[in-house]
């Protein structure tokens, strides 16, 4: 497995992971619980830059990796 693979792979579960904790948010009555799970969400937010940051200059580098 190449490296832009893991790195692709990696986005997808942290971007997965994001809409899971918002989800959970959405659905939970408990305030306390809503509110941690949104938390969770918003600090998966600089995670999923950088890997986006990454995979492009991956892409800039290894141009057959472009446009996964």
């Amino acid at each position: 497995m190449t490296v832009a693979t893991q790195v692709m792979q990696a986005l997808a579960n942290a971007k997965s992971v994001q809409a899971n904790f918002e989800t959970f948010s959405e659905q939970t009555k408990d305030e306390v619980a809503k509110q941690k799970y949104a938390q969770a969400a918003l600090e998966m937010q600089p995670l999923i830059e950088g890997l986006e940051k990454r995979m492009e200059q991956i892409e800039m580098e290894e141009p057959q990796f472009r446009g996964h």
